[in-house]
């Protein structure tokens, strides 16, 4: 299969499946809204798609779907003056009426319904007469604040007719990238520096899928050479998208991971190197890998590995960082990247202390970790393991396998894989 062929298969694999669900809970979330304040039932007036998925940057696995409800002018006066949590409040309960069985909380900006795929921050707006909108913000005090998503959105949709379509295919890849790896970037952030970074160049604009190697690599160089700041001006409407966490070192990984693919063009192991980039959705040909190879070996060998995105949607938000301490004989020796940092053998028989060192997930969430042992050794012994539990925030392994193993960590919350980070641990 050639380069282009892949990267078609693969932006085909990660497109939204659910649409049809997605299209009909916004309709009756509308439809509930408008008969509360219209005395109206319809499914489509009065209601804007925003977020990645109005933009048409979602990829399969979202979970957080944006919309905004636009209130009649003629409640204004009702809630202008600190009516910002009656009116979350009032928006809450005509959507109740309609999923009575739904769980659903105002929080601070929207009203979040939770259904069992995905969930609905409805922002209920007032709009004004340039096309913006006011919308209620509860945190310390009430106040009212403005939004422009319709600029966002018609800078996106130019843009993909001036880049010949490849805005928003780049703006998809990217969230596969940062979900593979646990990129804590939000959607809109993405979409910008993918919109900025097809801005500054005209190599792409009239390059399609047979380029998109080069794409990939050229982009990840870019943002990691993007300066650290706090915020980025977002595409069309020029507000302020803040940065929740420095992308740039795991950008950098991606662009030498790239180079390696590039190199590997045409060769058997040419889809396992764009793997590491992208994960499991690039292509519908998964190529033999070291570790495959060695597995056929062993006839008899049944792999226990689960794959997170198998178990539930993936969409990465928050950073998440783990940390591991080794020691032997109850002494504390270093931590794990210390080790490699000094080119120090991590030989059998140590004890291994896997921790989170941080993470920003708010409020409640479970916390998972998958262990997977790797090489001839592990598979000879038929303890490769890799299923995914849940646990509190460290465990405890020891070097009892030579060969690379794997740690991760996920963080769940309400359902979702927002956060991530891996360990990679090569025992000699």
């Amino acid at each position: 299969m050639s380069i282009a062929n892949k990267f078609k298969q693969f932006l085909s694999n990660l497109k939204v499946d659910n649409d049809e669900q997605i299209e009909l809970r916004y309709g009756e979330i509308t439809s509930a809204l408008n008969k509360e304040f219209r005395d109206s039932e319809s499914k489509t007036s009065n209601n804007l798609q925003v977020g990645s998925y109005g933009r048409w940057t979602a990829i399969k696995g979202i979970s957080d779907l944006d919309m905004l409800y636009i209130v009649p002018a003629s409640q204004w006066d009702n809630y202008k003056n600190g009516g910002q949590s009656a009116l979350l409040e009032r928006a809450k309960a005509a959507i109740k009426l309609r999923y009575p069985r739904t769980e659903m909380y105002v929080d601070r900006l929207v009203v979040r319904v939770l259904y069992k795929n995905f969930h609905v921050e409805v922002q209920p707006v007032f709009e004004l007469d340039d096309g913006s909108f006011k919308y209620p913000d509860t945190y310390k005090g009430s106040s009212w604040k403005i939004t422009k998503p319709r600029e966002e959105i018609s800078a996106m949709t130019e843009f993909v007719t001036e880049k010949n379509k490849n805005l928003r295919r780049l703006c998809k890849m990217s969230r596969a990238w940062k979900n593979k790896h646990g990129v804590g970037m939000g959607g809109l952030l993405l979409d910008t520096l993918a919109h900025n970074f097809l801005r500054d160049t005209k190599d792409y604009d009239d390059k399609s899928y047979l380029y998109y190697d080069w794409m990939s690599r050229d982009f990840f160089k870019y943002l990691s050479e993007l300066p650290q700041q706090d915020y980025f001006a977002a595409l069309g409407s020029g507000q302020r998208v803040r940065v929740k966490s420095k992308f740039q070192k795991q950008a950098k990984k991606a662009y030498e991971l790239a180079l390696k693919a590039i190199e590997a063009a045409d060769k058997d192991n040419e889809t396992a190197k764009w793997q590491k980039i992208y994960g499991r959705d690039f292509s519908d040909v998964v190529a033999k890998s070291e570790a495959s190879a060695s597995l056929e070996r062993y006839h008899d060998f049944i792999s226990t590995e689960q794959f997170v995105e198998d178990l539930w949607p993936v969409d990465v938000r928050y950073s998440l960082c783990i940390e591991c301490e080794v020691s032997q004989n109850g002494f504390r020796e270093y931590l794990l990247r210390e080790f490699l940092r000094r080119r120090l053998p991590l030989n059998r028989k140590k004890k291994l202390r896997f921790y989170i060192d941080s993470c920003d997930v708010p409020g409640n969430y479970k916390i998972l970790w998958k262990v997977l042992n790797r090489g001839e050794e592990a598979f000879r012994r038929k303890c490769t393991r890799g299923t995914i539990n849940a646990g509190d925030k460290e465990i405890v392994e020891e070097t009892d396998f030579h060969g690379d193993h794997i740690v991760e960590c996920y963080i769940e919350k309400e359902g979702v894989i927002v956060a991530k980070d891996r360990i990679h641990v090569p025992i000699e």
